[in-house]
């Protein structure tokens, strides 16, 4: 059983990381848990309450297969909590590592994006960072994966949730009519 943990904070943009993680423990069996600065609940940005099964400091890279950062406001503040070195660790150790919207930002800071193609909201939401990585930084509106790690804007989801299963090998029937179902809401618009 594959094994994931999202990583919530106060405020955090409830949609973006709710594709991956119901997709890939209905339809694939991972195990998905959620941590917190202190495994206390947090409460997203759309008033939803989660409470947590760890606290950050609490998690164990042994066994992990997937570690993401979901977005939210408080990774562009001094409240974000401190999970470059976590991050840098997952990283090496090959574990893939996604994230989304703000979430990026902390990938940029942990020197996780600095030799990988990314993206994120906007080459300005990061080059603020003066991270190492610019020249990679790829502005499309859907998920980029390179070398195990998975970043998108925020209004991508589905892609975000489709690069992250293609990461870890999963490319078959069910996520090709997963995806279609989701890009038919489109078609109308197109």
């Amino acid at each position: 059983m594959k094994r994931s943990i999202t990583i919530l904070t106060e405020d955090f943009s409830d949609w973006e990381t709710a594709l991956i993680n119901s997709t890939a423990r209905a339809y694939y069996g991972f195990d998905t848990r959620y941590a917190s600065p202190d495994g206390n609940p947090v409460t997203s940005s759309g008033g939803m309450k989660v409470v947590p099964q760890l606290a950050i400091d609490a998690i164990q890279l042994d066994g992990l297969d997937l570690l993401i950062v979901c977005g939210g406001t408080i990774w562009q503040t001094d409240r974000a909590p401190e999970i470059g070195a976590l991050l840098a660790a997952a990283h090496k150790r090959d574990v893939v590592v996604a994230g989304i919207c703000d979430g990026t930002v902390a990938l940029a800071r942990a020197g996780v994006l600095d030799h990988v193609r990314h993206t994120s909201n906007s080459a300005q939401n990061l080059s603020q960072l003066g991270y190492a990585g610019s020249a990679h930084y790829q502005d499309v509106p859907y998920a980029v994966a390179d070398q195990r790690v998975v970043t998108a804007p925020g209004s991508a989801p589905v892609s975000f949730m489709a690069e992250i299963l293609r990461t870890m090998g999963i490319g078959d029937d069910n996520l090709k009519a997963y995806l279609a179902m989701h890009a038919a809401e489109h078609s109308r618009h197109a």
